[in-house]
């Protein structure tokens, strides 16, 4: 238990007559890439502002690095780092300026601070722009500049919201490198997100969906428990195809991808395979064979929900 960086019972947020956050527990442990994967809306911020302190409670217990919230939410202050969604930083100030203002906000010394600006901006490919405004960078300039604001007080505990919504694939792995060697660091980092493949690289998930928490564990674990097996379908009609398995109780998803068609059936069909080739719709299947699952049909199994797609910020580069 004393591992445990965070650790809530029945985590509950209401607004009015609607709750965001219904009775969620979570135990993440230090340094641990924790993710909160689902749709907007399903109370992933809204989870992370209680645990950052910035938002009450309805009810439930929770304890944050040894600290009851919200009783003990100001010893947090500086101990805990936070990216918004939304670039949050000084556009007019430029990024050693931005940095400076912070160290001042964290308590930073002159020479400690002076030595952790150059550190941060070597470290995350900075010290070209260090005179640059932030408001006339790129996404994923931006995105780095924000990491580094975050991170500059050395926290033991890192909340990151949609950190790599608006930046192109290439920041987005980039970005996950720099959070792999924080956690190594002993960082324990908190991240949301509705991408499958960043899902993935977390050590482990929650799924939530309208607020509750629908599946907790690591993603090789959540793959393993599925409770429905895949199929993959390749033929002619696939749209029709579709509409009629999915019509079907024993299926509970039918996406098509390319020339493919992507079934999820219940496990209770002990034989996937043979069940839909018993069917009258498999004479217009070419191809049939079980699959291995992905994070997205475990999303698709526990929501039933296909994720939305994320579009990036136009201009967002390098």
């Amino acid at each position: 238990m004393s591992d445990l960086v965070i650790r809530t019972r029945g985590m509950t947020r209401k607004f009015g007559d609607v709750t965001a956050v219904n009775e969620v527990d979570l135990e993440i442990s230090r340094g641990m890439i924790y993710g909160f994967l689902g749709p907007n809306g399903c109370g992933k911020t809204t989870s992370m502002r209680m645990l950052t302190g910035l938002l009450t409670p309805t009810s439930g217990e929770l304890e944050v690095l040894g600290n009851t919230l919200p009783r003990d939410a100001e010893n947090l202050k500086y101990r805990i780092g936070y990216m918004t969604q939304s670039f949050s930083l000084y556009r007019d100030l430029s990024v050693r300026e931005n940095l400076q203002f912070f160290s001042k906000i964290f308590g930073l010394g002159r020479r400690e601070e002076k030595q952790r600006i150059a550190e941060l901006l070597d470290l995350y490919d900075l010290t070209d722009l260090a005179r640059q405004r932030a408001g006339s960078m790129s996404g994923g300039q931006r995105q780095r500049l924000a990491l580094a604001a975050a991170v500059l007080h050395k926290p033991d505990l890192l909340f990151l919201d949609e950190p790599t919504s608006a930046v192109d694939p290439e920041s987005r792995r980039d970005f996950w490198e720099q959070l792999f060697d924080l956690s190594d660091g002993g960082t324990t980092i908190v991240v949301s997100t509705h991408f499958m493949d960043e899902a993935e690289r977390c050590h482990r998930i929650a799924i939530m969906e309208h607020g509750n928490k629908r599946a907790d564990g690591t993603p090789a674990e959540l793959m393993a428990d599925m409770a429905t097996n895949v199929l993959e379908i390749e033929g002619d009609d696939l749209r029709t195809l579709r509409k009629e398995l999915t019509a079907l109780p024993q299926v509970r998803s039918a996406a098509q991808l390319g020339a493919r068609l992507r079934v999820l059936v219940s496990k209770d069909i002990a034989d996937p395979e043979a069940w839909f080739r018993a069917l009258p719709q498999s004479k217009e299947a070419q191809r049939v064979s079980k699959v291995r699952p992905n994070l997205e049909d475990v999303f698709v199994t526990n929501t039933g929900v296909m994720p939305e797609p994320v579009k990036s910020e136009e201009g967002s580069g390098q």
